[in-house]
């Protein structure tokens, strides 16, 4: 029985499907120039970030998606010491990728500087002191043309960017041109991680249509997920290089790692648990495969 006493906020996955969260109070409601912005806070998963009606990040696990997306790849990579993140907004990928002493430049570009002025103002642990770190940088314009107007090379690149809405900017960050655009902003040794779409089998598509279009621009990619609770699903990352498969890495090999760089405060990500991220059950490997679809400009993708 659904209580009387509480607001609820309702987050559709299709049109058919939705999940509801008790909310005790609406911190923050409005629109920038870009997208609706709401700041709730839930009973169960607390403080919310909510963009465009999707909640992108809870203050009960957002923890596990910002491990999942950053950790992988900068383990995967030798010495990260110059990264940049395409998107970020609330900071938690800066408070991560930070936990790296070798990491001596850090960029974040990101569209939405309201976003990001909001997210420092009502959810400040979430970057954890990351936006005054003076390794950091934020700029504030699109990532896109950033990425093709300047010729910069990177050790990882990070793309942490809302889903590709029809009324977004977004959806020109998953194309196949774009990707390329990466590929060559890449140094030889350099690795990619991305968010990428639900492992709902029933809302494969996405993903599966991300990876198809990355293979197109690197020889190694690979899809991983982590179950998000907030999202009541399995949500998907892809990880890409030039050069190196991440499944080369045992757990032995990634405590070892996450050891001798001295990361220590990790709540989710190690060894076992990354054995898990990279083992998708069957059903998912095999309807990942069977989507054909390449993401291009002129033939984009577009989610609900």
């Amino acid at each position: 029985m659904i209580s009387s006493e509480w607001k609820w906020f309702i987050e559709f996955t299709d049109p058919t499907q939705a999940h509801m969260h008790g909310v005790k109070r609406y911190i923050y409601s409005g629109k920038t120039a870009y997208q609706s912005v709401e700041i709730i806070e839930t009973d169960f998963f607390g403080r919310c970030l909510v963009l465009d009606g999707k909640i992108q990040s809870a203050e009960y696990d957002e923890f596990i998606y910002h491990e999942s997306l950053v950790h992988p790849a900068m383990v995967a990579h030798p010495d990260p010491r110059e990264v940049i993140v395409l998107g970020g907004g609330e900071g938690g990928a800066l408070r991560e990728i930070l936990k790296y002493s070798s990491v001596n430049e850090l960029l974040m570009v990101d569209i939405d500087r309201e976003v990001v002025s909001l997210c420092e103002k009502y959810l400040p642990e979430w970057n954890g002191g990351a936006f005054k770190d003076p390794r950091t940088e934020l700029l504030f314009m699109d990532a896109r043309k950033y990425m093709e107007n300047n010729h910069k090379k990177w050790d990882v690149i990070f793309i942490d960017i809302t889903e590709p809405l029809d009324d977004s900017p977004a959806y020109l960050l998953f194309t196949r041109e774009f990707y390329q655009v990466l590929a060559q902003r890449l140094k030889e040794n350099g690795v990619i991680a991305l968010q990428a779409g639900n492992l709902n089998p029933r809302l494969l598509q996405c993903h599966g249509a991300i990876y198809n279009t990355l293979k197109l621009a690197f020889p190694h990619v690979e899809s991983y997920g982590a179950y998000i609770p907030s999202y009541d699903t399995v949500w998907g990352f892809l990880f890409a290089s030039k050069d190196k498969s991440i499944r080369e890495y045992s757990p032995d090999m990634i405590d070892n790692i996450i050891s001798k760089r001295s990361i220590e405060d990790l709540k989710y990500y190690d060894g076992l648990t990354h054995l898990h991220l990279f083992s998708l059950p069957r059903n998912v490997r095999e309807l990942c495969c069977s989507e054909k679809r390449i993401i291009e400009d002129q033939y984009p993708l577009y989610t609900i």
